[in-house]
């Protein structure tokens, strides 16, 4: 390894090859030289301080020295040539390949000045095996510019393709946690529906008892324990009568009453009766939506009201409307002390609560609510920083 960079077959095969012509060169100074353009393509586009257009200078700056070194034109590594020009077209665009090509050949052609034409002719022989020469610089530039080209073109598709399929994986594990959420819902709502009609019947009967226990113990002066009891019977009646209420209300089927609505207004009424400081941030781009207000205004009264309860006193509560991905996502954030990991995937079932005393059902009936106009629920949350649950309602498609 180079750093952190990983050894690959390649670098060894290229060290192998440069170690045999270390080998064979004549001197230190032509060996320090070929050490030098094996550095360099050994570290090309791998560290930081050597990008692709440095190193193709450097290279061309060390094949020039080298060529020069070993006879200039008549140099047996005028092939040398070949490598930051090749490097160039792996790396640049068409006219980065054709400007680093020509000043390869200017490169190779500028040793002619170093010849002495008054005691030594250039024969047509020479110049046509040195326009060979200049052309194959050329054609290998195109080439391998070309070649590359496609290799980019077909990365910039299998990266977009990942992208594509990563976020219809994300997707589909969010439809298939929706659905698993919705079975258990339906399955909850039945066996909810049940206990709540069975359980009224007999907390009326209750109830009917403690109020004529206490209306007794009034009437004959009776042991005050025994209106002090029946007042704790009736008051317990009362409160469990709500819960199922609440549970019925979980159970009942849902039919959004649908009609033409801004968000803003239906979240100020929330906020009005949740009697809470917030931080409003509106987006002027969402448009009236065909939703159901009244259950709407129950979904953001529920989240409003939980924000509050868990964010410390004083502290605001943060809602924000903007438009994301065909969705209108309304998000309400509190400054409290986050939700557990462990209850994450599972905040919106029924009967899952972090608050004491809580039942568990308030976040369920906003599932169910934003499920029946067909939006989504998602929550994040960092533990010690608070907590964001979004809304993401369907935007109107324009027809």
């Amino acid at each position: 390894m180079i750093g952190n960079v990983k050894l690959r077959v390649q670098d060894v095969l290229l060290t192998l090859i440069f170690g045999a012509l270390i080998f064979l060169a004549h001197d230190i100074s032509e060996e320090s030289l070929l050490a030098g353009l094996w550095a360099l393509l050994l570290l090309e586009g791998r560290v930081r301080f050597l990008p692709p257009l440095a190193s193709v200078i450097a290279q061309f700056i060390v094949a020039w020295v080298l060529i020069g070194y070993t006879g200039g034109v008549t140099s047996q590594y005028w092939l040398m040539l070949l490598l930051p020009v090749l490097s160039a077209a792996s790396n640049l665009s068409v006219l980065g390949t054709v400007v680093v090509s020509i000043a390869g050949m200017a490169a190779y052609l500028s040793f002619l000045l170093y010849l002495d034409f008054k005691n030594q002719e250039l024969i047509p022989e020479a110049e046509h095996d040195l326009a060979i020469r200049c052309m194959m610089l050329a054609a290998a530039a195109i080439t391998v510019n070309s070649l590359a080209a496609v290799i980019r073109a077909q990365s910039i598709q299998y990266k977009k393709t990942a992208e594509q399929l990563s976020e219809a994986n994300k997707n589909l594990v969010e439809a298939q946690a929706a659905m698993r959420r919705s079975e258990r819902l339906a399955a909850l709502g039945q066996l909810t529906a049940g206990l709540a009609h069975e359980l009224r019947n007999p907390l009326g009967s209750i109830k009917g008892s403690a109020e004529l226990l206490s209306r007794a113990a009034n009437r004959d002066e009776g042991d005050p324990i025994v209106k002090e009891l029946a007042q704790i019977i009736s008051t317990d009646v009362d409160r469990t009568n709500s819960l199922v209420t609440r549970f019925l209300d979980f159970a009942r089927p849902l039919e959004p009453r649908r009609q033409t609505a801004h968000l803003g207004e239906v979240i100020d009424r929330a906020v009005s009766r949740a009697r809470v400081e917030v931080i409003r941030n509106y987006s002027d781009l969402i448009p009236a939506l065909a939703i159901d207000p009244e259950l709407m205004e129950q979904v953001f009264l529920n989240l409003i009201t939980n924000a509050a309860q868990a964010s410390p006193p004083g502290e605001p509560v943060t809602i924000r409307t903007r438009e994301a991905d065909g969705y209108a996502e309304i998000s309400v954030t509190d400054r409290g002390c986050g939700i557990p990991q462990d209850k994450i995937e599972t905040i919106f079932n029924p009967f899952v609560t972090t608050k004491k005393n809580g039942v568990g059902l308030g976040l369920a009936i906003v599932a169910k609510i934003v499920d029946g106009h067909g939006g989504k629920m998602a929550v994040e949350s960092e533990p010690g920083k608070g907590s964001t649950f979004r809304v993401l309602l369907p935007l109107p498609t324009n027809s």
